[in-house]
């Protein structure tokens, strides 16, 4: 039998199927091996990452899938980019303790104007071999009671009651809507509707593309293979994204990214590298010998930093972004393009950087203080919760905020 495709559209290079194996990956179903033979052989695969647009632009944690679901595209296979417009319109319960909040067609759609463009970091949308960009309200959105029914068969009460998040709701007593139990469903379905051969995502969004590997199974009788990659922690164990309101943007400046990065602790600076860079593994573990060493931690930072503006900017921007960096913290000067709020004497500090949203929340604020993280750029720091304006002041918040005060 002669295969559809040509033996030098299909890469076979040993070391880097390897590298798409191991690197950034957390698991693959239904083992390595399985997938290792699928990728040594010449037929096209078909892989897709699924995205919900639930915010108006991708971050990191996206990137470190679509870097992935490049190096496959490389290998010679084919990729789809997903866009969620209808599933995001319902909402992934993935780690959710309540219930989303349901988005309007409009607000999903506008969400995702910048995703094609975005993912195009990664990915190739033209050429012989281009990235397919589909949207999933062209068929769940079609879908009559009676066909909703028929999916809603193929799984049953105790297997979505295994899922770790509805469990919690359960024990503490916060209710799961019926609609909750069909998110998974309607993920898993989209495999069946485009009969891919396997699906990458995070490894959040296991239980959902398991999902549709069962129903790949029950459905088209036909073997899906999962990729899930590793998460992007912060030091309290929460992934960096949207919802813990702690991401780097792809739409963020490179002033923005490099200052984000440097807030890391020395603990992300390895993961960071793996994840979010294309330096080599050798050259990472290098950098994890030298700090295990004695080296300064702080220096693999500024560098890690500067890989990850060079590949959304320029390295002209990371240089630039690295002296700004070393300007505002070494010298202890005001960044220029620091906000500035107008506000009138007397009013208090707490409701000025919460209102203004400067700064996230009361309880933040306090916190801050008590860690003296508030005070004059090279002057004093606010010691009180009731702290008044008096005058024009320059304020340094945490390690990255700055904020001009003018009074009014």
């Amino acid at each position: 039998m002669i295969s559809l495709f040509s033996k030098n559209k299909i890469v076979h290079d040993e070391a880097k199927i390897e590298e798409f194996l191991n690197r950034g990956i957390e698991n693959v179903y239904p083992n390595k091996d399985y997938l290792k033979s699928l990728l040594k052989k010449d037929n096209q695969l078909t892989i897709y990452l699924g995205i919900d647009p639930t915010g108006p632009t991708l971050h990191l944690g996206h990137a470190i899938v679509l870097k992935k679901l490049r190096d496959f595209q490389k290998l010679g296979h084919k990729v789809i980019l997903l866009i969620g417009d209808f599933t995001g319109m319902i909402g992934d319960p993935t780690d959710k303790t309540a219930t989303r909040k349901k988005l309007s067609r409009e607000e999903v759609l506008n969400n995702a104007k910048l995703y094609k463009k975005q993912a195009g970091t990664f990915l190739s949308f033209s050429g012989s071999n281009s990235a397919e960009l589909k949207y999933n309200s062209k068929w769940l959105a079609n879908m009559n009671f009676g066909d909703v029914l028929e999916l809603a068969s193929k799984m049953t009460v105790d297997q979505m009651l295994k899922r770790d998040m509805f469990e919690k709701r359960i024990q503490s007593g916060k209710p799961i809507y019926i609609h909750e139990f069909m998110y998974p469903l309607m993920q898993g379905y989209d495999s069946v509707v485009m009969n891919v051969d396997g699906e990458i995502g995070g490894n959040d969004q296991t239980f959902n593309m398991l999902t549709g590997r069962d129903l790949m199974k029950q459905m088209l009788n036909k073997e899906k293979f999962v990729v899930t990659t590793k998460l992007l922690e912060d030091t309290t164990g929460k992934k960096m994204g949207k919802t813990e309101n702690n991401m780097i943007t792809l739409s963020d400046s490179s002033k923005e990214m490099f200052g984000k990065v440097m807030s890391w602790t020395d603990s992300m600076i390895a993961p960071g590298f793996e994840l979010c860079t294309d330096v080599s593994v050798s050259d990472i573990e290098k950098i994890k010998k030298e700090i295990e060493m004695g080296a300064n931690p702080k220096d693999a930072k500024v560098r890690l930093a500067k890989e990850i503006v060079s590949l959304y900017h320029s390295a002209k921007e990371a240089e630039k972004a690295e002296q700004g960096f070393a300007k505002t913290f070494k010298d202890g000067s005001m960044p220029d393009e620091a906000e500035s709020l107008e506000v009138k004497v007397g009013e208090n500090l707490i409701d000025v950087l919460v209102n203004s949203k400067i700064v996230a929340s009361r309880g933040e604020f306090k916190r801050l203080v008590d860690e003296g993280a508030i005070g004059e750029v090279g002057g004093e720091k606010i010691k009180g919760y009731d702290a008044t304006v008096s005058k024009n002041v320059n304020l340094k918040i945490g390690k990255k905020r700055f904020v001009k005060i003018i009074v009014k």
